[in-house]
């Protein structure tokens, strides 16, 4: 099949998931609740204030997690890497946590405290990465990558300590917001998450040519005239916050950034020029539709979208290290 045929395909699926998800629940949905946003009756709350920015928000986050996905994967030579390999994740996971622990409960702006605390502790993490890469001089990948996984395994042990040092509710409170999901957000997410995400894929869409060069080696794409510290400023800092913002909005969802573009590539080939909107599509498509399993998998009860991303994410990851043609890229 001829890439634009499936990247055509891909546009269907995702039309089709984004107009379909909103009709699957327990609660039943009439055409009147549908051609009544403002209504008051039981199925029209339902569906224009609970599902509609619920779908929307898995679609956003979905896209965003896959794009830095792929643009690390280009930036690391790494079909492994993941928009959290930099310690992001558990910059905005410590943030939140910290902001549990102390009690604290407070809005600005619309958006949460714990929105806020995670944010700031991925801002922090950013910082940090960049000024350690920075000190060593140059902006090495190597450096990068080592500086983001001790920065990962140092929060890891912070927010262990403030979780056992946390009461019953906080520490639950915790655990579940680890998860990752998507069953208290509504349409202020929605409009938290869209500058950040269509920010960051902006920029990605203007440096596809620039990923496809870092692919085949940062030798080589300087000797073609990329200026190769530079692109690797503009790629950290654009994935790094606008995964920092889905993280903060809706908790570390794992797994999506590593397989959506790896999937992509087995479909569209390697090129970013084809690999970005087919990765784009299938990302949010993907964390969608995940978004719908949790919901009615265990219905009435409903399981973080984080479970099922796992559950998913594992086996792949598995299939990925034994695949012939992938061990190498470690060797």
């Amino acid at each position: 099949m001829k890439v634009n045929s499936i990247l055509m395909l891909l546009g269907l699926v995702a039309f089709a998931v984004l107009l379909g998800a909103p009709f699957v629940g327990i609660t039943s949905i009439s055409p009147a609740d549908i051609l009544d946003p403002a209504g008051e009756a039981m199925g029209a709350v339902v569906f224009w204030r609970i599902r509609v920015p619920r779908v929307l928000t898995a679609f956003l986050a979905g896209s965003g997690l896959a794009l830095g996905g792929m643009a690390f994967q280009a930036l690391f030579r790494n079909p492994l890497a993941t928009p959290f390999t930099l310690g992001v994740s558990g910059g905005a996971a410590f943030g939140a946590a910290l902001y549990m622990r102390l009690g604290l409960a407070f809005a600005y702006l619309g958006i949460s405290g714990g929105t806020w605390a995670a944010f700031a502790g991925a801002a922090l993490v950013i910082t940090l990465v960049y000024g350690l890469t920075r000190a060593r001089g140059g902006f090495a990948t190597p450096t990068l990558l080592l500086a983001g996984v001790a920065l990962s395994f140092f929060l890891s042990s912070m927010i262990l300590a403030l979780q056992y040092s946390a009461n019953l509710h906080d520490s639950f409170r915790l655990v579940r917001w680890l998860m990752g999901g998507l069953g208290m957000v509504g349409y202020d997410a929605v409009l938290n998450l869209f500058p950040l995400v269509v920010t960051g894929t902006v920029i990605l869409f203007m440096l596809t040519n620039e990923l496809n060069l870092l692919t085949i080696g940062e030798d080589l794409a300087m000797s073609r005239g990329l200026d190769v510290p530079r692109t690797k400023k503009w790629l950290f800092f654009a994935v790094s916050f606008m995964v920092g913002g889905i993280v903060a909005v809706c908790g570390p969802i794992g797994f999506v950034g590593m397989m959506a573009p790896h999937i992509c590539r087995l479909l569209v080939g390697a090129d970013h020029r084809h690999l970005f909107p087919a990765t784009l599509l299938f990302g949010g498509t993907f964390l969608a539709a995940c978004d719908v399993i949790a919901r009615m998998a265990f219905a009435p009860a409903e399981i973080p979208v984080g479970v099922i991303t796992a559950l998913l994410g594992g086996p792949f990851f598995l299939y990925l290290l034994l695949r012939r043609g992938t061990l190498h890229l470690f060797q």
